[in-house]
């Protein structure tokens, strides 16, 4: 049986026949448009195949075909289902919509080994081999997703769209960009230009944990242009990968304070000292709530909402986590405006921001998600919750009726570190090892079966206080999301019942296929001595994550 991840549905392989390819003719059904650019970009760079298009009338001359092809009964499985069969001299891809056809050229990529992987061709000339069999595929769940926070260390253009290569070679679906927080602003927005001018660069980061003494002095930032928005947005839905892309209010809000002093808590801060944040934590410098405020943000969602078009953006996800209250039980304004609407103290304040950017996002055809503290204070029915507290902030959700997707830090958080020991890089909160994440359940068995309904699935956040590069993303990542992806597409048993053995083989072949993509994941024995970072302070939780 290959070595597949996630692991099929259905693969039946029953003999050792095998189908060789050397340069095969390629028919595209109508509607195959897009996953035959696909095809002939990732595997002809891999291979050095041309994909000559067939002549009407004319013989193959013995040569194989690759068989792009839509067949809408195989969606009664599910979206984004799809089937593949090989025969010594055909390879017949079949998906039910569009996105499921991709899912198979992916597999396609899996079956023909590592090599087909690299950019260009190792050893051209050789003949590719393919199993001779069948194999029918579909995922568990609609959202399968990582969060990359690019807000405290960025992450240039090219490594966005690299990872979005990445999800995509792991049939994930969904990135979630966490763009701002106290520490940088990283999108471009036309009509308040001081957002990236001044909130996009802080003098200074410390080098670890909050807790370590040491800094690093060299200046941080950086954003994303409109057009490099556009293009990341058009080069994931090429891929079939949403984006969600994240504005924070009404915490984590210094960058913008920096940028537009008049944002604050005027009357208890003096903002206009304010610089973008060089600390990691939670920061008490928050938004006033005022209606010049949510002016300026409906603007900043304006312009958010061009760059991210409902069809590959239907989310729009607005934080609503770690708002201190402290700045707001100080200030008269804030107090008067409590009295003013009629809420419930300072949280009631918080939930009332929630609530006008839900209702007015609902209005323009998107719909709000944020972390689970937006729950207090209550939900308009079409916002969804990102439950990253634990289990129990999306079951509380699920129960009321809105959407959750589970992503508690306790299991999930691929910033916590690895393993035990010392020579883990600024080791971060509980050991969740690639044993852990492969055991990890979206959905927890105290939910109801209505409830569960609710669950469009489940999201790896990857935070980067610590995580100061692309090789720092990649070991944090890898080769954990490997085990992420097959929990969100396979349909497993229950945690104690997965073949957790069988799994552990077939990534034998999957470093492979990640050092072919040149990936900097950690090692199973461990990391590599450049990989480490000795001395630098990370915060480290013994004992088993709670289950909560």
């Amino acid at each position: 049986m290959p070595d597949l991840i996630p692991e099929p549905r259905y693969a039946s392989f029953p003999t050792d026949d095998v189908c060789e390819l050397t340069d095969p003719v390629l028919v595209a059904d109508p509607g195959t448009r897009g996953a035959a650019r696909r095809l002939r970009a990732e595997l002809g760079a891999a291979t050095g195949w041309e994909f000559p298009a067939p002549v009407a009338g004319a013989a193959h001359a013995g040569r194989t075909v690759i068989r792009l092809a839509l067949r809408p009964d195989i969606a009664r499985a599910g979206a984004e289902s799809y089937e593949v069969h090989v025969t010594r001299d055909l390879v017949l891809l079949e998906g039910g919509d569009p996105a499921g056809l991709y899912w198979a050229v992916q597999t396609l990529r899996q079956l023909l080994g590592p090599d087909a992987y690299r950019r260009a061709p190792a050893a051209p000339g050789r003949v590719w081999r393919l199993p001779v069999g069948d194999l029918a595929d579909g995922p568990r769940f609609g959202w399968r997703g990582l969060m990359l926070d690019v807000a405290r260390h960025f992450m240039p253009k090219d490594g966005v769209l690299r990872y979005i290569d990445l999800l995509a070679a792991h049939k994930l679906n969904v990135l979630h960009l966490h763009l701002t927080d106290d520490q940088g602003w990283r999108v471009e927005i036309e009509r308040y230009p001081r957002l990236t001018e001044v909130g996009a660069w802080r003098p200074r980061s410390r080098w670890g944990h909050r807790a370590s003494p040491l800094w690093n002095e060299t200046p941080h930032g950086g954003f994303y242009t409109r057009d490099d928005i556009r293009e990341i947005v058009a080069y994931a839905a090429e891929r079939h990968v949403r984006v969600v892309p994240e504005i924070d209010v009404p915490g984590h809000s210094q960058a913008a304070i920096a940028a537009y002093p008049e944002l604050g808590n005027t009357d208890v801060v003096d903002t206009a000292a304010l610089g973008v944040w060089d600390d990691w934590g939670i920061c008490e410098n928050v938004l006033a709530p005022t209606e010049a405020v949510l002016r300026f943000y409906e603007g900043v969602f304006e312009e958010l909402l061009e760059l991210f078009p409902a069809e590959v953006s239907p989310f729009v996800h607005v934080g609503g986590d770690e708002c201190p209250k402290a700045q707001w039980r100080a200030s008269r304004a804030a107090q008067a405006r409590i009295r003013e609407l009629g809420v419930d103290g300072e949280d009631g304040l918080q939930a009332w921001f929630i609530r006008h950017f839900d209702g007015w996002l609902a209005e323009r055809g998107r719909r709000l998600i944020g972390w689970d503290e937006i729950l207090e204070g209550g939900l308009a029915p079409g916002a969804a919750v990102s439950s990253w507290r634990g289990y129990a902030g999306g079951v509380a959700a699920a129960e009321a009726g809105h959407d959750v997707v589970m992503c508690p830090e306790q299991q999930v958080y691929l910033d916590h570190r690895q393993a035990p020991g010392e020579d883990e890089p600024m080791p971060i909160g509980y050991v969740r090892s690639l044993a852990d994440v492969y055991r990890f359940e979206p959905v927890p068995p105290k939910l109801s079966p209505e409830a569960a309904a609710h669950v469009l699935g489940a999201q790896a956040n990857v935070w980067t206080e610590v995580t100061e590069n692309q090789s720092r993303v990649d070991y944090q990542v890898f080769p954990r999301l490997a085990a992420f992806a097959e929990v969100v597409w396979s349909r497993l048993p229950e945690p104690a019942e997965r073949d957790w053995a069988g799994f552990e083989e077939r990534m034998a072949t999957h470093y492979a296929r990640l050092d072919a993509l040149g990936v900097d994941y950690r090692p199973p024995g461990g990391p590599l001595p450049r990989q480490r970072r000795p001395g630098v302070l990370g915060r480290p939780i013994d004992g088993e994550p709670p289950i909560v």
